[in-house]
């Protein structure tokens, strides 16, 4: 059963009569939370979501305690064991988690529980965060400021040999595990992980001068390699499939491996194909038609320019964010789309949020082009201030970019420079652990939700008037 909340026992009553006092950033986020129980219903729908009798069963973690731990994780940046050993050791993180004298999960109930979130949700309860925000006159849409980041996926290097290597392990040990429920499907299956593994490391330690006479007889016995243990990891799958288990739980664990087998199998294909088209026939191979990891094939190759770091794998995140440090809008692009093209959608989802356009429209020079100066001059944005890029400036452009308030609007803009650097460094955004296209913009938005959430706690924190003594 997954309840909204809990009822308070006399252990839990005891431990608040002690009187311990929360800080005043969590307090400030408790009762943010108390005076908008819709964010926990948003929490408490995806709880429920698939399941045939909801009401029965043991009480599972509840929507709030869900969300409040789900939060503190990002503000934190603690992974899930540290993140159930601090609740489970720390009063004012009981009481912040509503975990108060019970007993606290294990780690994995933390994990099956944000499982469950969608990124539907975790959007959701940003719009909301942001509409409570501008109804309690915290934030009017008056600035925007637009700017893009990468955020990694948990790959290692990408290269066709190490792709080939790990081709060959995973279908190995799917297929050794579908031999423990279905014997025969092990008939004709060799296991070639140390020669693939072999020719793997020579290829990795091939100098540059042995490399053009070496590499391609070397990439030939790798591909042989994998290409057999393609084949056979297919046989196997058609093997369990004609003759499964009786055992209707081993039935469903056959299925299930299968599965697995036959989603590898189609991604060590077109490692397969790419290999032989870049080395072995010499062709570029696009992009786009690349793949850089068999445990996260959505990853994208992304070039921006940055000297320390010409090439990252990951995703491109679109962030725009208000005059008070609330992120309005966060989007996990496809691909290395170029940044101009994301303010005419920009301009649309700040109206949507606050019923205007912006007084102010701050951007990098990534972001220019004359057609997105004339939307932003045609929607009725008042101080345009995206420096141009490239090419010969007008004598108007000239004086419109030394303008004082064009200045102080780059000013203002160079402040998502830092909130990105404290969503990347603070709430753990440089790098996402987490599995699966859906998994990452889940990531991303609890990052956000995290970073809202402590701007809102710190707006509404009555600030001291007193003037602290000069050193």
């Amino acid at each position: 059963m997954r309840p909204l909340t809990r009822p308070l026992s006399f252990a839990d009553l005891e431990l608040q009569s002690h009187g311990v006092a929360l800080d005043a950033t969590l307090q400030a986020l408790v009762d943010f939370l108390d005076a908008h129980a819709e964010l926990v219903a948003l929490v408490h729908t995806d709880l429920r979501r698939g399941l045939t009798r909801p009401r029965t069963g043991r009480d599972g973690l509840n929507a709030a305690q869900v969300l409040r731990a789900f939060v503190l994780q990002r503000v934190k940046a603690w992974d899930l064991r540290e993140l159930r050993e601090r609740i489970a050791d720390g009063y004012t993180l009981r009481i912040f988690t509503t975990f108060d004298a019970q007993p606290v999960p294990k780690h994995d109930a933390f994990h099956r529980a944000f499982c469950r979130l969608t990124p539907a949700t975790v959007r959701a309860l940003n719009d909301a965060v942001i509409q409570a925000a501008v109804g309690l006159a915290l934030e009017d849409g008056a600035q925007l400021r637009v700017d893009t980041t990468v955020v990694e996926t948990d790959i290692h290097w990408p290269m066709d040999n190490t792709l080939l290597g790990d081709a060959v392990r995973v279908l190995t040990r799917l297929v050794k595990r579908l031999g423990e429920h279905v014997p025969s499907a092990l008939r004709g299956f060799a296991d070639h992980t140390r020669r693939a593994r072999r020719r793997m490391h020579e290829i990795s330690r091939l100098t540059p001068a042995a490399r053009p006479r070496q590499q391609k007889r070397k990439y030939r016995d790798l591909l042989g390699v994998t290409v057999g243990v393609v084949a056979t990891a297919r046989s196997a799958v058609a093997t369990a499939r004609m003759a499964p288990p009786e055992d209707p739980r081993a039935a469903a664990r056959v299925i299930g491996v299968c599965g697995e087998i036959e989603h590898f199998c189609a991604l060590a294909e077109r490692v397969i194909a790419q290999t032989r088209r870049r080395v072995l026939a010499g062709e570029p191979v696009p992009v786009s038609e690349k793949i850089f990891s068999l445990f996260e094939p959505h990853t994208d190759l992304i070039k921006r320019g940055k000297v320390q770091r010409p090439v990252e794998f990951g995703h491109k995140v679109f962030l725009a964010e208000s005059r008070h440090g609330l992120i309005t809008d966060y989007r996990v692009l496809d691909g290395n789309p170029l940044d101009e093209g994301h303010v005419p959608s920009s301009l649309i989802q700040h109206q949507a949020t606050f019923g205007r356009v912006p007084a102010l429209y701050a951007a990098d020079r990534g972001f220019y082009t004359p057609a997105n100066v004339e939307t932003l001059t045609a929607a009725g944005v008042g101080t345009e201030c995206v420096p141009q890029r490239g090419g010969t400036k007008t004598a108007k452009r000239i004086a419109h970019e030394k303008n004082r308030a064009f200045k102080n609007g780059q000013r203002f803009r160079a402040g998502i420079e830092g909130r990105i650097s404290v969503l990347l460094r603070g709430r753990g955004m440089r790098r996402c652990l987490l599995e699966g296209r859906a998994r990452f913009e889940v990531f991303v938005g609890a990052a956000v939700l995290a970073n809202n959430l402590l701007r809102i706690a710190d707006l509404l924190t009555p600030r001291s008037t007193r003037r602290r003594r000069a050193a």
